[in-house]
């Protein structure tokens, strides 16, 4: 994956943020907190999803790897508890997303693409979430999954926690799309995924709220809440992402009441943050709550339209390297 703007980006953010925020302890019980990943093998956590089965858990993945695995980490101490070898599937490309389906289905995409190769077709693997946490191969099911209007980087992958059925969001610096595939995977043949609607993001990972009722997307810059709307997203908000070296990565925890947001690199730290509307669903199991009752304005930048330490900072960085990117491609 090309990232040289947005490692930029992240360096003159931490220059530019003369008060720093406040940090965030390195390990919770449950993840709520936030955590440090400890485990050396991971220097390129892409995807992160909370485990269903297994409290605190959250499984992550390298962008590249030497084979296809997948870490569980236990957010109470920042170490990973397992190693998943995936069997049955082919080399990897670029691992860009891992999501949690129904019956603790977990979904990861190869879909980006790295050095700026353009594939004609990329990969979805799927395999159930083990029920032991321990080092070992689990056979997983191959989908090849093309796109109807060619081919396209994308980081994020969602999965919806219902009817499980698989969405992609292409990654353009001007925005993309949120891609529908077939209501159900076919490991016999091609999954055309075809574009439903517009996000407005240059968009780095997503995840659906777990009653599926909301779609939180973040780039490097920050993140948009929408209404899930039955796949036809709707925008409700900003999200209040946190200013990290290079955010790759976002999930919800399991019972919803947080985003955690993840970044790359050796011991990269997971931070977490009241996801928008969490108070109201914990009142309310169905979901019904307002997704604008955590008192956010619709275009707000968080709780309570609170502006985070280091916004304008931010502001000035991101036109600098925007515009930058923009020079270079003209000249």
């Amino acid at each position: 994956m090309r990232r040289p703007f947005a490692l930029l980006a992240g360096a003159l953010l931490v220059a530019a943020c003369a008060v720093p925020v406040s940090a965030v302890p390195a390990s919770a019980a449950d993840g709520d907190e936030g955590f440090t990943i400890e485990d050396s093998r991971i220097t390129e956590s892409s995807g992160l999803a909370a485990s269903r089965q297994h409290p605190g858990v959250y499984w992550t993945h390298n962008d590249q790897d030497t084979g296809a695995y997948l870490y569980a980490v236990d957010s109470a101490t920042g170490r990973t508890v397992a190693t998943i070898t995936l069997t049955g599937v082919g080399t990897p490309r670029d691992i860009e997303a891992i999501g949690i389906g129904p019956d603790d289905r977990i979904y990861v995409g190869d879909i980006g693409d790295n050095d700026g190769v353009e594939w004609d077709h990329v990969w979805i693997y799927e395999l159930p979430e083990p029920k032991t946490l321990k080092d070992q191969s689990v056979r997983a099911t191959q989908y090849v999954v093309r796109y109807s209007d060619g081919p396209r980087d994308a980081e994020s992958l969602v999965v919806h926690p219902k009817t499980g059925r698989v969405y992609i969001i292409d990654k353009q610096e001007d925005g993309g799309h949120l891609y529908a595939g077939p209501a159900r995977l076919s490991a016999s043949g091609t999954n055309v995924y075809e574009p439903v609607a517009p996000i407005d993001l240059w968009a780095t990972d997503a995840a659906l709220s777990p009653d599926g009722s909301r779609l939180a997307v973040r780039g490097y810059f920050g993140g948009i809440l929408y209404d899930w709307n039955d796949g036809t997203p709707e925008r409700l908000e900003r999200l209040d992402v946190p200013l990290q070296r290079q955010g790759e990565s976002v999930t919800y925890s399991a019972d919803g009441s947080k985003l955690l947001y993840g970044t790359e690199g050796t011991a990269s730290e997971v931070r977490a943050e009241d996801a928008p509307g969490a108070s109201a669903d914990a009142e309310s199991p169905s979901g019904s709550g307002s997704p604008g009752a955590s008192g956010s304005s619709g275009d707000g930048e968080g709780t309570g339209g609170t502006v985070r330490t280091g916004a304008l900072a931010l502001a000035v960085v991101c036109a600098a390297v925007f515009g930058l990117r923009r020079l270079r491609r003209r000249g």
